[in-house]
């Protein structure tokens, strides 16, 4: 197995796998059959009713994908509803509530998409076999489950009211531009906008020109880097010249870009055409001049929750910045992938 596939097979699982939108959007269904009745059906319908058409049709989006795993999503926001109630309530019960909240979410994470690995380290020192059967990776669930965290520790600061009704918060959750493959969205940031959301046809032109240019990175450059770089990178690595594997290298690279970027571009076109703003993911990161740089334009929404929900709560550069920093570095390696090669690559 080459370069490329060892590489791949792990970047599929984590971005790409079985319905990401950075396939999805590209289909003939979703360009021509899902997106126009969408918005055939968003715009004829009266205002109080707008929501509820974005989110049948962002819960149709997630069941396309895997419908098993919908169970999982609608219970885990069921889950933070009740605890962003209970934290409002009252500031005896709002630590408590957060933190069970929280311990709810991280642990259904920790069970789906890290359980194999925990597994799989402790293995060789334990004196008994451990069985496992791997539960399968519900689509999206790194993105739901930060989009929840983001919502509970919101409003237990104070930054942003409790949802009163379940379906709203169901709608920030599930909306599906970002559902499965982000950007990150801060709770905070969008609150207002799931009730009040102001449409103009500037507004909705400059989604679709965005949505045009992600799916031109997405289908133009990044499916054409992608069988380019199969040449170079999935063959015998042992006949393959240094030039070959540098170029080789370089267009896996620009195509990964291309291609998480592409969506990035897609999700905020999206969202700009039903009057969402969402802040931008990417920020011309091949330009960067040094390592630190370069992840604070890569994949912006991940560093700044990381920044707002671990490194600033932990202490910040007021107490045990290293450690703080390395936990950051950690935590980021493993929401990337459930293999310490992630850890090693984000904290060397």
């Amino acid at each position: 197995m080459g370069f490329r596939s060892n590489i791949g097979k792990y970047y599929y699982r984590n971005h790409i796998r079985g319905g990401c939108p950075s396939v999805v959007f590209s289909s003939f269904v979703f360009l021509f059959a899902f997106l126009p009745l969408v918005l055939l059906l968003y715009f004829c319908s009266p205002d109080k009713a707008k929501n509820a058409v974005l989110l049948a049709f962002s819960l149709l989006f997630y069941a396309w994908g895997e419908p098993l795993w919908i169970g999982v999503l609608l219970l885990n926001v069921a889950v933070g509803w009740a605890g962003g109630l209970l934290i409002e309530r009252g500031r005896r019960m709002a630590k408590t509530a957060l933190i069970a909240a929280l311990i709810f979410q991280v642990g259904v994470l920790v069970y789906f998409k890290y359980t194999g690995l925990l597994v799989q380290t402790l293995q060789p020192v334990l004196p008994f076999p451990v069985p496992f059967r791997d539960p399968g990776l519900p689509i999206g669930i790194s993105f739901f489950t930060f989009h929840l965290i983001s919502y509970l520790v919101d409003v237990y600061r104070g930054d942003a009211p409790a949802l009163r009704s379940y379906s709203k918060l169901l709608l920030y959750i599930s909306l599906f531009p970002q559902l499965v493959a982000g950007p990150i969205i801060r709770y905070a940031d969008v609150q207002e906008q799931l009730s009040r959301r102001r449409i103009t046809l500037e507004g909705f032109s400059t989604g679709i020109a965005r949505f045009v240019v992600g799916l031109g990175k997405k289908v133009v450059l990044a499916n054409t880097l992608a069988d380019i770089s199969t040449v170079f990178l999935d063959g015998d690595l042992g006949k393959l010249s240094l030039l070959g594997a540098w170029l080789g290298i370089v267009l896996f690279a620009l195509q990964i870009y291309f291609d998480f970027s592409g969506y990035s571009d897609m999700a905020i076109g999206l969202g700009r055409m039903f009057g969402f703003h969402f802040k931008e993911n990417f920020n011309y990161p091949y330009v960067s001049r040094s390592a630190s740089e370069f992840w604070r334009r890569w994949n912006i929404s991940v560093g700044r929750f990381f920044r707002d929900y671990v490194y600033i709560p932990l202490g910040g550069n007021r107490r045990n910045p290293a450690f703080n920093l390395f936990a950051v570095w950690f935590l980021t390696g493993l929401w990337h992938g459930a293999s310490w090669n992630y850890v090693l690559l984000r904290t060397s």
